[in-house]
């Protein structure tokens, strides 16, 4: 059962500088750690916290992972902003938290003990639920002290993202930092009820997530996207020197769809994540285990494809894959991606992402006949 309420919390807002009774000064980094709960065994559990504040007033931002403990390319991104020499601030106050989920994280799930998915029990309630009580921790501690926020996430099990920003593009502030971070994909989207950057959001701290790559992974070229974006949004507000990096296209999506599977069998995909796709391209070919029978997916309609399974076969009603919508249509962004440089990061992630699953050609896909066969 998830656990939130249903009403904005109203959050104090903390000083980002004074952590219980470590004072981190402008001008001046440091770890502190932030207990939430303890262990069967007694033991306290706390979550790592990483603050950089630089010497000029301006806005502080979080940057979380792991609110799913089992999606580690966001810890993996974080880890890396925290010892990159180049992340100097000028000003505000940056902090970085690469596991929300601990409990979670330590047993590599996504869920807690409890079974409860953490980002349905946002902003949680300090006498509720194991996930509810971490949860308003989280929320008082992180979102309490910030007015902006970068949330990282990957697909689920058994699934892969291309990189997509998503967030409530009705919101100023959310619409502000999300069109600056450089992701070519925006899906406008408040977020589920209970969910981590929704709460946030109505509680004034306006906040995106990242979704890209898959479980259980640090894949180099998210981290290396996820890194970039961060730097985008420290760029455009005056905490870091330097420009952003802007996207060569950017589509701000309103409606996805998911392709299912309407029989059971092993699939040979015929596009990957990033890839574009127009109304009734073929997407997948499902056989039987021995080749034959085979069956055609076709997407629905046209758009990019925002995600797709890792698994190979599949049963009526599983998801293939996840399309999104353009706006404009597929001919403009299908013109932009193939003029694009084989070294641009749009690119290299699309290739990255691709080495996951094998993709063949539609009219590769040879089945074999039913019945028997002469051989010789």
């Amino acid at each position: 059962m998830n656990e939130n309420t249903s009403a904005p919390v109203q959050r104090l807002k903390r000083n980002p500088g004074l952590w219980g009774d470590v004072v981190i000064h402008p001008g001046h980094e440091q770890d502190v750690v932030v207990p939430v709960t303890e262990s069967y065994s007694g033991r306290e559990v706390e979550f790592p916290v990483h603050i950089k504040r630089g010497l000029a007033p301006g806005p502080t931002i979080f940057v979380t992972a792991a609110v799913h403990g089992d999606e580690l390319n966001g810890t993996g991104a974080i880890r890396s902003l925290i010892v990159d020499e180049d992340v100097k601030l000028l000003a505000g106050t940056l902090i970085l938290v690469p596991v929300i989920n601990v409990l979670g994280f330590e047993t590599h799930s996504r869920y807690l003990p409890d079974r409860r998915d953490l980002n349905r029990c946002f902003p949680g309630s300090s006498g509720g639920s194991q996930a509810s009580r971490l949860a308003r921790v989280v929320f008082d501690e992180i979102v309490g002290r910030c007015d902006y926020g970068i949330d990282l996430h990957t697909a689920a099990v058994r699934r892969t993202n291309f990189p997509n920003v998503r967030g409530d593009m009705n919101n100023p502030k959310v619409k502000e930092i999300a069109n600056v971070f450089g992701c070519e994909i925006i899906v406008n989207d408040r977020g589920p009820e209970g969910a981590f950057r929704r709460a946030a959001c109505d509680a004034g701290c306006g906040t995106i997530i990242l979704e890209a790559g898959e479980v259980w992974k640090v894949e180099p070229m998210v981290v290396e996207y996820a890194i970039r974006g961060v730097k985008n949004v420290l760029c455009h507000f005056g905490m870091m020197a330097g420009e952003p990096v802007l996207p060569t296209f950017r589509s701000v999506v309103e409606k996805t769809t998911w392709v299912r599977a309407n029989h059971a069998g092993f699939l040979q995909f015929h596009v990957s994540p990033g890839s574009i796709v127009h109304q009734g391209d073929p997407v997948a070919t499902s056989t039987s285990l021995l080749g034959r029978d085979p069956v055609t997916i076709e997407a629905p309609c046209d758009g990019i494809v925002l995600g797709m399974t890792t698994l190979p076969v599949t049963a009526p009603g599983e998801p293939v894959c996840h399309i999104a919508q353009l706006p404009r249509g597929v001919d403009r962004v299908e013109r932009i991606v193939e003029g694009m440089s084989k070294h641009n990061l749009h690119t290299r992630i699309h290739s990255d992402l691709t080495t996951n699953i094998t993709v063949v050609d539609a009219g590769e896909v040879e089945a074999a006949p039913a019945g028997e066969k002469e051989l010789g």
